[in-house]
């Protein structure tokens, strides 16, 4: 597994492992919060509950299945939206072109697999890096 971050490639840095149940979540030390796209608005939900809790985690991951579906994109802005300030990765099947869309929905770093590693190296990731330029959204938002 590779992070892919503004400055490049890194390895995994998160001693803490992962959990779906938001329950074993427990402050600084605590498991990262998975979550899928496909929960949709179940997994909203969840969250909504857990508003207060929010400042507490730490990491959350959004794993996509397909680099075709957008939900995780969604969840992601919604939770920045929802006052998540912690460290928030996508995970999975994302592909380099789709970069600077995972950072302005309010990702901080793509989790790819080896394999993802080699077909689209660091400099095709790095190419979209500059995610901040080339904003037309934000040029609308004037």
């Amino acid at each position: 597994m590779t992070l892919v971050r503004d400055t490049g490639f890194a390895a995994e840095d998160w001693p803490h492992g992962f959990t779906d149940n938001p329950r074993e979540i427990a402050g600084e030390n605590g498991a990262g919060l998975d979550l899928t796209p496909d929960a949709g608005l179940e997994a909203l939900e969840a969250l909504e509950a857990l508003k207060e809790r929010l400042p507490a985690l730490r990491l959350i991951r959004i794993a996509f299945g397909s680099f075709a579906d957008g939900r995780g994109f969604t969840l992601a802005r919604q939770l920045r939206l929802m006052g998540y300030r912690g460290r928030l990765r996508a995970a999975g099947q994302l592909i380099a072109d789709q970069y600077a869309m995972a950072r302005r929905a309010g990702f901080d770093e793509v989790e790819i697999s080896e394999a993802d590693a080699r077909r689209q190296p660091e400099a095709s990731w790095l190419f979209r890096a500059n995610w901040q330029d080339h904003d037309y959204q934000a040029r609308l938002r004037g």
